[in-house]
C-alpha cells in the first residue's frame, strides 16, 4: 500500500509545482472533432517506421475497430488512438491485442518525432 501512497503524493506534488500548466493557454484548443472514443492503452511503442499499440479486447478487437489520428505540430506529431467500433464479444483477452500502423499508413516520414496522446491503463489482474 505504501508504494501507491508514494505515487499519489508524487502526482499531487507534480500538480502543485506545475501550476502554470493548469492555466488556460493563449492558443485556442483544437476544435476538430475526432472519430469514436479515446482508447486507453496497455502499451505503446514507436519505432523508426511503425507505431505499435496494445489495446483491450473482449475477443473481437482488430485494427479495423480503431483509428490512429495524427495531429502535426511543426516537426513533431501526436498520435491518438480512437475506438470506432465496440468489442461486444464475451471472451476478454487479458493481455489485450496488438495493433500496428506503419508510418506510411499514418502519412509520416520514417524517423519522425512522435508522441502518443492516449491514457494508459493496466491490464486486468489475472
Amino acid at each position: 500500500m505504501a508504494p501507491i501512497r508514494t505515487l499519489v503524493l508524487a502526482a499531487c506534488a507534480a500538480l502543485v509545482t506545475s501550476g502554470c500548466a493548469l492555466l488556460p493557454s493563449a492558443e485556442p484548443m483544437r476544435a476538430a472533432a475526432m472519430p469514436g472514443q479515446l482508447e486507453p492503452l496497455h502499451a505503446a511503442a514507436i519505432t523508426r517506421d511503425f507505431a505499435v499499440f496494445r489495446v483491450s479486447s473482449n475477443g473481437c478487437t482488430d485494427k479495423d475497430d480503431l483509428s490512429a489520428v495524427v495531429d502535426r505540430h511543426g516537426d513533431t506529431s501526436t498520435i491518438t488512438v480512437r475506438r470506432l467500433d465496440q468489442d461486444l464479444c464475451e471472451t476478454p483477452v487479458a493481455e489485450g491485442v496488438e495493433v500496428i500502423w506503419s508510418f506510411e499508413e499514418l502519412g509520416l516520414t520514417p524517423g519522425s518525432r512522435v508522441s502518443v496522446n492516449n491514457p494508459y491503463q493496466l491490464p486486468p489482474a489475472a
